[in-house]
């Protein structure tokens, strides 16, 4: 059963830093992009990053790029996400995701955060004031 549970999230000022956590396990981890998405209130959900374990290759929503970095342990099976510079427009849910298949998403192109993801985390907040 492949279980997703994310942690890391919380309350920090503009301009602070938080690292989320996702473990996943119940698949094989380095034959699968992983994947973050965020969403705020009465927003869309958003890709943020995504990370190939099989080539480490990395993607990042224009939005966070230069500030935020994905990087993956697979002796931990965990993705983690450093989000340095956090500014009020960065508070949201923050999910991890696992595509339904391995043969998923290409990270580092275009629509990645458009392929089918089946496994979510229950999602981890962050809020960052002003």
């Amino acid at each position: 059963e492949v279980q997703v549970v994310e942690s890391g999230g919380g309350l920090v000022q503009t301009g602070g830093s938080l690292r989320l956590s996702c473990e996943a396990t119940g698949f094989t981890f380095d034959d699968y992009v992983i994947a973050w998405f965020r969403q705020a209130p009465g927003k869309e959900r958003e890709g943020v990053s995504c990370i190939s374990n099989m080539d480490v290759s990395t993607n990042y929503v224009d939005s966070v790029k230069g500030r935020f970095t994905i990087s993956s342990d697979s002796a931990k099976n965990t993705v983690y996400l450093q989000m340095n510079n956090l500014k009020p427009e960065d508070t949201a849910v923050y999910y991890c995701a696992v595509p339904s298949s391995q043969y998923g998403p290409i990270c580092a192109a275009t629509g990645w955060d458009g392929f089918i993801y089946t496994h979510w985390g229950q999602g981890t907040q962050v809020t960052v004031s002003s």
